[in-house]
C-alpha cells in the first residue's frame, strides 16, 4: 500500500497513540552515570493550527505505572512515596498555555507540568510535527518530538542519600524527551 504526504491542515485535533508514543528520562545516578527510563503510556489531545501556531494546544497524561527502568526493583521504588507517590498521584500531566513558532518545524510550547499534585511552568522544545502521512488503514497521522529539563525538587522528589566519598547517589535534573504519534481525530 502505498502512502500519500501532504502538509497538515490549517488546523486539525490530533490524539496521541499510546501504543506508538512514550517519554523516557534520564538522571544522574551515583554521580557518575546516566539512569534512563521510560514511562510506556502517554495519552492526550494536541490542537494544531499550522497558519496560527498561537492557536495550537497540548494535553498530555502518563500513567505513572507504566515506568520501566529495567530493573522491577528500581520500578518499585520510584512508584512508592519516595518519587512518584503513584498511589496517590497516578498521573503526570502536561497543559500547555502557550505555542510559538521558533523556526520551521521547531516550536517552544510553555505549560503546566503535574508531578506528585505539584504543578510549575515548564518549556518544551518541540520538533515536528512531521508531515501528516495516511497510514495503510486510512488514519492521517503526524509524529513529533520534545525535551526539556527540571530540577524533581521542584516537584517534591526529594528522596536522596548522602555517599561515603561524597555527594549524592540521584541527580537533580532530569533531562526528559517524548515521541508521539499523532492520529487526526475523526
Amino acid at each position: 500500500m502505498s502512502s500519500s504526504s501532504t502538509a497538515a491542515p490549517a488546523a486539525a485535533t490530533y490524539n496521541i497513540d499510546p501504543a506508538h508514543s512514550s517519554a523516557h528520562f534520564k538522571i544522574r545516578h551515583l554521580m557518575i552515570s546516566n539512569v534512563r527510563g521510560e514511562f510506556g503510556k502517554v495519552t492526550g489531545t494536541a490542537k494544531l493550527d499550522a497558519a496560527n501556531p498561537s492557536n495550537s494546544s497540548v494535553t498530555a497524561e502518563i500513567d505513572v505505572h507504566s515506568i520501566n527502568t529495567r530493573e522491577p526493583d528500581r520500578d518499585t521504588h520510584l512508584k512508592s512515596p519516595d518519587f512518584f507517590d503513584a498511589a496517590t498521584h497516578p498521573t503526570i500531566r502536561f497543559q500547555s498555555k502557550k505555542v510559538e513558532a521558533i523556526a520551521p518545524g521547531e516550536y517552544k510550547v510553555t505549560g503546566d507540568l503535574t508531578i506528585r499534585g505539584t504543578t510549575r511552568e515548564v518549556v518544551l522544545q518541540v520538533e515536528g510535527p512531521s508531515q501528516e502521512i495516511k497510514d495503510p488503514w486510512g488514519n492521517a497521522r503526524l509524529g513529533a518530538e520534545a525535551s526539556t529539563k527540571i530540577s524533581r525538587k521542584d516537584f517534591g522528589v526529594t528522596f536522596n542519600a548522602a555517599m561515603e566519598t561524597g555527594g549524592v547517589m540521584i541527580g537533580d535534573e532530569v533531562d526528559i524527551s517524548l515521541a508521539v504519534e499523532l492520529v487526526k481525530a475523526t
